[in-house]
């Protein structure tokens, strides 16, 4: 009897033994207190941030409400031509013979004859156009405005923005004369230019 008691007896001392050492550590008060007031601080960081961008917005919404659409589109922005440059072609950019890369040089004006840097997106299309209707689109590329604005360059060739594809898996020969078609749309306005180039070899 007295045996069974012992051993109850030290069951119960090493649960509570146990139970003590992996009960979480209490924090003081004066730590309690110092936790709230860094949380009350960075939400007071946060809610001035949201409050500071709602009166930005608040202020922009207010300007264009007084613009008329003409105003916004036609005067502020008026993209009045799309161009390929010159130099759009196949070439040969590591020196082994191949003319791996089609580079296209997209020109864009506005009504003042001034080159504008307008947001859109971009659609190019490779044909050979001696090929039967079924094979001959050799590549098709599509770029968003956010790769195409930086793609936009400043040389002595001019101010336009320059696209370099890869045409090494299209491209075998370049014997014939090959056509670049070109779909540029204004994501400002909603206006689609569309042109093409025929490039020789």
């Amino acid at each position: 009897m007295r045996l069974a008691v012992v051993i109850a007896a030290g069951s119960l001392l090493a649960i509570a033994i146990g139970g003590c050492t992996e009960a979480p550590t209490e924090l003081t008060l004066a730590e309690q207190v110092e936790k709230l007031t860094k949380s009350n601080d960075e939400l007071g960081v946060q809610l001035e941030r949201v409050e500071s961008e709602k009166h930005q917005l608040e202020n922009q919404v207010r300007a264009l409400s007084g613009l008329s659409s003409e105003i916004r589109l036609e005067n502020l922005y008026d993209l009045k031509t799309v161009t390929l440059g010159n130099y759009t072609n196949l070439y040969d950019k590591d020196k082994d013979g191949s003319k791996e890369k089609l580079i296209v040089y997209l020109k864009l004006v506005d009504a003042q004859g001034d080159f504008i840097k307008a947001s859109g997106a971009v659609d190019i299309e490779l044909w050979d156009l001696s090929k039967e209707p079924a094979d001959a689109l050799l590549g098709g590329w599509h770029k968003e405005p956010a790769d195409l604005k930086k793609l936009w360059y400043s040389t002595l060739m001019g101010t336009h923005y320059r696209l370099v594809l890869d045409v090494s898996d299209a491209v075998e020969k370049f014997e014939e004369p090959l056509t670049v078609k070109v779909t540029f749309t204004d994501y400002i306005t909603g206006k689609v230019f569309r042109l093409q180039k025929v490039i020789e070899p």
